[in-house]
């Protein structure tokens, strides 16, 4: 029976990198993020087995019938040891199934790496089936949450560098979810860094000071002690940084969301560790959350979340600037 649904991308990275090298790799998948840092990983791994530049070759789906690529991906290397042919654009092909025939008996001097971008509702087709079959079609699914969170650890340990799981998250916090602007951050702190090995939390603090910007953190705190100017001059600080409005709608929920549930929290006795990480914040922040609830009265609070969710549906079916959208948002949380 077809597999309903392919194994994540992030699975094969550790084969890739221990080796042998699979004969077919089809990857598909909307983060074209990750789609490009497998190829790259896979490149690189094959490389040192190529000594004529006739045995690497890449082809689009739109410009060269796939018979011609399969055709050459049979022949034999112009002397390496491997041929590597990507074809990008795979998506783009109209009749896939003679990748099915090759798939069932790969040649073992070929990788073949087959690029498809976006989603493919139904694996149980050909030659999707037959690919499934011989464990040879893996997704790239955007990352979220602790998907994300794992990998962020990992690129880090990459680098030779170790982080925590809660200092991590902060960092996807002050960044947002784009990988690329997290390796432009991750960069940023390591090259401020001493010899240190680990990436502490005073050093994710410190990054928006040395470059003189804000962070999200900085916006919901002049937010929360309802410091409209202030409030209205970080946000569009963030934004001149590449933060995006949604990023800022989100994260502005999550932390009315977390402030909300203070005063439960507050009446329970939660000890404060473990309420901060029940609102989603670092320790060293809830003291702000709690003060915030204190400025915020049950009614504030509805309001809030209707600004927001006006905000919201504004992003999603207006073309309002974003600096206007933000602006109206901080004005209504703080009238």
């Amino acid at each position: 029976m077809a597999k309903s649904k392919a194994p994540s991308i992030l699975d094969i990275i550790p084969a890739i990198n221990k080796g042998p090298l699979q004969p077919v790799y089809y990857f598909f998948g909307e983060d074209y993020y990750l789609l490009q840092n497998v190829l790259d990983m896979i490149s690189k791994a094959v490389l040192p087995l190529i000594t004529s530049d006739f045995d690497k070759e890449t082809f689009y789906g739109d410009k060269k019938p796939l018979g011609e690529v399969l055709d050459f991906a049979k022949a034999f290397p112009f002397g390496s040891e491997k041929k590597l042919i990507i074809f990008k654009q795979f998506e783009k092909v109209k009749d896939k199934k003679p990748l099915v025939d090759y798939a069932a008996s790969p040649a073992d001097f070929t990788v073949l790496v087959l690029i498809h971008n976006g989603i493919i509702t139904n694996l149980s087709t050909e030659p999707y089936k037959t690919l499934s079959k011989n464990n040879f079609i893996f997704e790239a699914k955007e990352l979220k949450g602790k998907n994300l969170l794992k990998w962020l650890i990992r690129h880090i340990e990459e680098k030779g560098k170790i982080i925590s799981e809660e200092n991590a998250q902060m960092l996807v916090d002050i960044s947002g979810e784009s990988r690329s602007m997290l390796e432009n951050q991750i960069e940023k702190i390591i090259t401020f860094m001493s010899e240190d090995k680990e990436i502490s939390f005073d050093q994710i603090q410190s990054l928006s000071t040395r470059l003189k910007q804000f962070s999200i953190f900085d916006l919901q705190n002049a937010i929360g002690k309802k410091e409209k100017d202030k409030a209205i001059d970080i946000a569009f600080n963030l934004l001149e940084n590449s933060a995006e409005p949604v990023f800022i709608v989100a994260m502005l929920t999550r932390y009315f969301t977390g402030v909300s549930r203070v005063s439960e929290l507050t009446k329970e006795n939660i000890p404060f560790q473990q309420a901060a990480r029940i609102v989603g914040t670092h320790p060293y922040y809830y003291k702000d959350y709690q003060q915030a609830r204190r400025l915020y009265s049950d009614s504030d609070l509805a309001g809030v979340f209707r600004a927001l969710l006006h905000a919201d549906l504004s992003i999603k079916t207006t073309s309002a600037d974003g600096k206007n959208i933000i602006t109206i948002l901080i004005s209504e949380i703080l009238s």
